[in-house]
């Protein structure tokens, strides 16, 4: 409302000033037909002075307009970004499969920045059209309605030119960002894997393919280019097809008496204070064509739920119950199908882990080894079954507190491109008085301190992209320290020992089994090699989702199953490499 009263101040102001600009020629033309020319120098400074005082005060009414309108879409702009990176955090894993990075991108900044421009340029423009536009014809009309007429002939074929001209700079301006996404995308998975593309030597291949998605961009652009290069001229032409209006049918007119000589200039000059509100209309419309359009796809966003039942404001789930995680975990006849594709990957699983034991899980790939894993964070809910921390369901479990003592080291690591001080303190606090005793330690733990130490800026080494600059196994290593730095009550590790060397997953394991009963910490070990697991004090062997042993190593050697089959194998493939 404020903006809207600052805008209509503006304009009163400059509408108001082509009148003096009349009285200033026709005073002066008056004087000279008179023969009465002393003074008139001081006069016109009088009336220049007046125009000054009210396009000052006209402008600063448009500034007070852009600090009301303009600066409250930044805070709305603030706001729906903030709404929207809450909304990632709330929703689940299988979102994130179903959505790709540049699209979950492009939703908080060029969908947000489109609706932005709507609620702020776009409002701002309307308003200020209305406002001149009726001002202006309201004045215009009172001086003359037949030039008024005349001079308003090519104003309606402008807005169309401008409309849809601007129609067709938007839809090209979107071709064309899908393509410079196609281009980004291209280059980022070109660096990304640049080892790969070496390796086969497709680099020419590569090269190739980058030209032929440059030379579309360029295509596109050109064709741009030449939808542009018609609106300026377009708008020149019938702004002076209105000016020729006025100056042919305003001299008729004061040739007549009807109108004097400083009417002529005023309706000038009103044309050209209309020009660009009216030529704006087609460049709002477009504006509120592409934010409808954001705002759609952001409603969409919005309107997903997460499979996980969690209100991050409180940091609660819907029954709010706190407990702290101390182990004891039960899985209660638990089933799951994963809901993107439909793959039943826990049948009726039923076990306990209890406190400060370690408990591993091994299998073929795909028997839901990491299933169980994800499910034990929390990562999706289980379908069938229940699944009890100390006692309590976990769907009514305070989720934020519960993670908060789990240490996780995923299947697949990543790593920021950050320090290796910063990525294994990840999840300790800045402000942690022994955070830096405490990356030192856990490091020593994963068996990674003496790599570090190795490299010239030691913890500070600054990582490539995604950790590309460490093996493998020293990224496995930094992903289990990064677990270990947060000292967890619950340690789940997801066979990220696969790309270490037995002798260095051996060091690693004995050092995590010391820890765990030092600390009385719970550990899940998920695996597929035999060597990693023997040492759990219990032993889960699945198969397509369902338990078919369970015991310590011992135990199930004996059985001479599951487990016994599995270990034969290892140990043959061992033999022959």
């Amino acid at each position: 409302m404020l903006g809207a009263l600052f805008v209509g101040l503006s304009n009163y102001y400059t509408v108001n000033s082509f009148s003096y600009a009349r009285k200033a020629i026709d005073h002066v033309a008056k004087r000279i037909n008179d023969g009465e020319t002393e003074g008139v120098t001081n006069e016109l400074f009088g009336f220049a002075l007046t125009i000054l005082g009210l396009a000052l005060l006209s402008g600063l009414f448009l500034f007070l307009t852009r600090q009301t309108i303009i600066v409250m879409s930044r805070y709305i702009e603030y706001d729906l970004k903030n709404e929207i990176f809450r909304h990632y955090q709330s929703l689940d894993a299988s979102f994130y499969k179903r959505n790709n990075t540049g699209d979950l991108m492009n939703r908080i900044s060029e969908d947000v920045s489109r609706v932005r421009m709507y609620i702020g340029p776009a409002v701002m423009y309307v308003i200020n059209t209305s406002f001149r536009f009726i001002l202006t014809i309201a004045v215009m009309l009172n001086v003359n309605a037949t030039l008024t007429l005349y001079v308003l002939l090519p104003m309606p074929v402008l807005a169309l030119s401008i409309y849809y001209i601007s129609s067709v700079i938007s839809n090209k301006s979107t071709v064309i960002q899908q393509q410079l996404s196609n281009i980004t995308t291209f280059t980022q998975e070109a660096f990304s894997g640049i080892r790969v593309m070496k390796s086969y030597g497709r680099e020419t291949d590569s090269y190739n393919k980058f030209i032929s998605q440059n030379n579309e961009y360029k295509k596109r652009n050109i064709d741009l280019v030449k939808v542009e290069a018609m609106f300026h001229p377009t708008m020149v032409l019938l702004v002076g097809l209105s000016n020729l209006l006025i100056v042919y049918f305003g001299g008729l007119l004061a040739i007549e008496g009807k109108i004097s000589y400083g009417n002529i200039v005023e309706f000038i000059l009103y044309v050209n204070a209309l020009t660009w509100p009216i030529a704006s209309l087609g460049w709002v419309t477009s504006l509120i064509q592409r934010a409808a359009a954001s705002q759609e796809r952001i409603n969409e966003f919005f309107n997903t739920t997460s499979g996980i039942s969690i209100d991050l404001e409180s940091g609660m789930t819907e029954n709010k119950v706190v407990k702290n995680v101390m182990g004891d975990i039960r899985f209660e006849n638990v089933s799951f199908t994963y809901p993107d594709t439909g793959i039943r990957a826990l049948k009726n699983i039923s076990f306990d882990i209890p406190n400060g034991k370690s408990i591993a899980i091994i299998g073929r790939t795909g028997s839901g080894k990491s299933t169980l894993i994800n499910l034990i964070s929390r990562a999706y809910d289980v379908d069938e079954g229940a699944i009890y921390v100390n006692g309590n369901n976990i769907k009514k479990v305070n989720l934020p507190a519960y993670r908060s003592e789990i240490g996780v080291v995923p299947q697949e690591v990543f790593l920021f491109s950050d320090s290796i001080s910063n990525n294994i303190g990840f999840t300790i606090n800045e402000d942690n008085s022994d955070r830096e005793m405490r990356i030192i330690e856990a490091a020593k733990l994963a068996a990674i301190y003496d790599n570090v130490q190795s490299f010239p800026n030691k913890f500070e080494t600054v990582l490539g992209e995604r950790g590309v600059t460490l093996s493998g196994g020293q990224k496995q290593r930094i992903s289990i320290a990064r677990a270990l730095a947060m000292q967890p009550k619950l340690l789940l590790l997801d066979d990220c020992l696969s790309a270490v060397d037995t002798e260095t997953e051996e060091e690693i394991l004995n050092a995590l089994q010391q820890g765990s009963e030092k600390s009385k910490r719970t550990t899940v070990i998920v695996s597929h090699r035999i060597s990693s697991v023997k040492s759990a004090d219990n032993i889960i062997v699945l198969d397509h989702g369902e338990i078919v042993e369970q015991g310590n190593h011992d135990t199930l050697m004996g059985k001479k199953g599951a487990y016994f089959n599995l270990f034969e194998e290892q140990q043959l493939e061992a033999e022959t490499l």
